[in-house]
């Protein structure tokens, strides 16, 4: 199942959006890329450690747990952030990942609060869980690679008159591996940007918003435009933000990972 899921990346980016005029092939993922592009993600959300990949930050009401730090909640708590953790256990299950039992009779995070959470970090379930994460690299991009090819047709639906620039520009970007990999990367990092609950003052900050702020003159210049277009979405996103959240302590490293996107 995961070889037939690498073989579909050659082909999933050409059914993204609509024909454009001279249209180039977008460029095939090897394995050694996605590698690449899951230690990467690793490195920005978990500082590429191990104990990072369960991770429940201050302030928050859910752990964040794997390359992605997907979001997982507690029974009985929701918020305005997309909950992804169990959508990759379903993914896991899919594609014949072998798991701990218990994560299989797990629909909420067992934890309920940060406290719990902290004094439960070197329990055996919880080296169970960093070990199945911190073994399955390919398996979590794979995923992530997926949101963004199922979220591809609503993105163009929801730009509304801006469709073509958002059909464009994917395409434009679709042609690098360092385009795909801005892409790939932003979607798990800021989410697609098509929950209507994202959003503060009305704006949101997720991928639509950047592809429809980006202007690139051509593919060579696309990961300068998708990194200069999400670095504004998210100062934007910050003052927009409720002063209580306190976002302007992540802004520095938030921008410092969009412009890793033409590195």
């Amino acid at each position: 199942r995961l070889a037939a899921a690498i073989f579909a990346l050659g082909v999933w980016f050409s059914l993204l959006s609509p024909p454009i005029a001279a249209q180039q092939p977008p460029h095939r993922l090897s394995d050694a890329e996605l590698e690449r592009i899951g230690r990467r993600i690793w490195q920005n959300e978990c500082a590429g450690t191990v104990e990072g990949l369960t991770s429940w930050n201050a302030g928050e009401d859910f752990a964040s747990l794997g390359i992605g730090h997907f979001i997982w909640y507690p029974a009985g708590k929701d918020g305005p952030f997309e909950e992804s953790f169990p959508k990759l256990i379903a993914w896991f299950r899919q594609t014949g990942v072998e798991m701990p039992r218990w994560l299989l009779t797990t629909p909420d995070c067992p934890w309920p609060d940060r406290a719990s959470f902290l004094n439960d970090r070197n329990s055996p379930r919880m080296q169970e869980l960093r070990a199945l994460l911190a073994r399955t690299v390919k398996e979590q991009t794979l995923f992530i690679i997926a949101r963004l090819d199922e979220a591809a047709p609503r993105l163009q639906a929801a730009a509304g008159r801006s469709a073509a620039r958002v059909a464009r520009n994917m395409q434009l970007l679709r042609q690098s591996a360092a385009g795909n990999f801005a892409m790939i990367d932003y979607v798990n990092f800021k989410g697609e940007g098509l929950n209507p609950r994202e959003r503060y003052k009305g704006e949101g900050w997720g991928l639509l918003q950047v592809l429809m702020t980006m202007e690139a003159r051509d593919a060579a210049d696309a990961p300068r435009a998708f990194s200069a277009a999400a670095q504004e979405v998210l100062r934007k996103r910050v003052k927009n933000s409720p002063p209580e959240r306190g976002e302007q302590r992540w802004l520095a490293g938030w921008l410092n990972r969009c412009r890793s996107y033409v590195q």
